[in-house]
């Protein structure tokens, strides 16, 4: 602790340019991250897979592949030149210090009781989510209904669209109230101890989430219906009692009726673990070869991987808190940014956050690391139990059904890719190609089956 008070004296330092330091930071991330995508770039114009998968996937797939990943290429680069130029614009016009002035002038429109620096946060962090979704509304549709469309992965309909931003307003005006009341109440009322308490705040919440999301939150955007009796729910029950899953229930999700993608996850409390299957997958792809991704997935759970991400995830908001402290009542921070008698918290905690984003990058970047090498395990922990053709047909089929990226530049995977590339995971599998996947073409245009190889 005396370290972090050291550091909290050095930093709060009159005239202390915070201002231009968040912008550097904030400017210089847009630039690696852009230099990274420029290589990237460059690799989605190769016009021969990778060697590993030229007889198993079609030259017609491998084009495909490459010209959607080159689409949402170009669609990330406005996206996130249009959120950097938001991020600058946002601290050289003092946007916060003047929405924290218009939004403590509503709190007149409401009771008395709710006044106050509580009050005023709710909402100020509401009006803030409301102008953020508004600035980014024209790119998500264009997103959804335009590139997804184009590549044949949209099922939303405007109505649907227009559905769930609304549910998403929703919660989020039922759900930040209470949080943020918990989170700013924490703080006031144990002063300079508060980094252990809110972090045993911040752990129950994360707990409860668990357990409230698929209950009362997933319901409302998707629906959740029991495996139907047959072979896969026998084999993938077997499975579970194999490796004594604690499997509570087996269920399909209709995630087709927004997108084409297919997935699979299980959810739960240590003692009470659900499966969740997409129908997609269900669709598209043989029994066996769903076994044999729900193997993965539980491999996870059986080498401990979701287990040491819940523990490492607290160690990192632990880490955040504490550093949090440093900033929490630093004046120079607050004055640089036009918060010259009042030091709310929350405003404090959002300029934190943009002063964090140098260690972000190295956490992300380690985080990454760890996720790969968790999905080469679980890889592995499945091909043991005897799913190494399963496993690797499902792989191919996944990848030519969701048209993912095949191959890609070292810098820009070891930054932001969780899983490896299908080339690597196939080599690590050990897996001897057999042929091309056969595709069935949708009237969208996209790969609706793969239905068969040709030998």
């Amino acid at each position: 602790m005396d370290i972090l008070q050291r550091l909290a004296r050095f930093l709060d330092r009159p005239l202390f340019p915070w201002k231009k330091l968040i912008i550097g930071f904030s400017v210089a991330q847009f630039c690696f991250e852009e230099f990274l995508s420029f290589r990237q770039f460059r690799v989605l114009k190769n016009t021969k897979p990778p060697k590993v998968l030229e007889q198993e996937v079609s030259q017609q797939v491998y084009d495909k592949s490459q010209e959607y990943g080159r689409a949402k290429a170009k669609f990330g680069f406005v996206r996130s030149l249009w959120g950097q130029i938001q991020n600058v614009a946002f601290i050289h016009f003092d946007v916060l210090p003047k929405l924290w002035s218009w939004t403590g002038g509503l709190l007149r429109f409401l009771p008395a009781r709710f006044s106050g620096e509580i009050s005023h946060s709710i909402v100020f962090v509401l009006t803030f989510i409301l102008i953020q979704q508004a600035l980014s509304l024209p790119a998500n549709v264009y997103h959804t209904f335009v590139l997804e469309e184009k590549f044949g992965f949209n099922k939303q309909t405007p109505k649907l669209f227009i559905s769930d931003m609304v549910k998403s307003n929703l919660l989020a005006f039922v759900l930040a109230p209470p949080i943020l009341a918990g989170f700013l109440s924490i703080v006031k009322k144990t002063g300079n101890q508060f980094v252990t308490y809110l972090w045993l705040f911040a752990a129950f919440l994360q707990v409860f989430s668990i357990t409230v999301y698929p209950i009362f939150i997933l319901p409302l955007f998707n629906k959740l219906s029991p495996l139907e009796e047959g072979k896969l729910k026998t084999e993938t029950e077997a499975l579970a009692k194999k490796l004594k899953f604690p499997l509570h229930e087996l269920f399909v999700i209709d995630g087709s009726k927004r997108s084409a993608h297919s997935n699979a996850y299980f959810f739960g409390l240590p003692w009470k673990k659900h499966i969740v299957i997409y129908d997609t997958l269900i669709e598209k792809s043989e029994e066996a070869e769903v076994v044999a991704v729900l193997a993965h997935e539980l491999g996870h759970w059986q080498l401990g991987h979701t287990t040491r991400l819940f523990f490492i995830s607290q160690i990192n908001v632990l880490y955040i808190f504490s550093l949090f402290s440093v900033f929490i009542n630093n004046a120079s921070l607050y004055a640089d940014f036009g918060f010259l008698q009042e030091h709310p918290i929350i405003i404090g905690f959002i300029l934190f956050s943009d002063a964090l984003a140098p260690m972000d990058l190295v956490i992300k970047l380690l985080m990454n690391i760890m996720s790969r090498r968790f999905e080469f395990q679980a890889d592995e922990f499945a091909r043991n139990l005897g799913y190494k053709a399963e496993l690797a047909s499902s792989l191919v089929k996944l990848q030519i059904q969701n048209l993912s990226t095949m191959d890609a530049d070292w810098m820009y995977a070891s930054y932001h890719f969780s899983h490896p590339i299908l080339s690597e995971r196939l080599k690590a599998l050990d897996w001897t190609p057999t042929g091309k996947v056969v595709e069935e073409k949708s009237e969208e245009g996209g790969v609706e089956k793969a239905s068969g190889r040709e030998l």
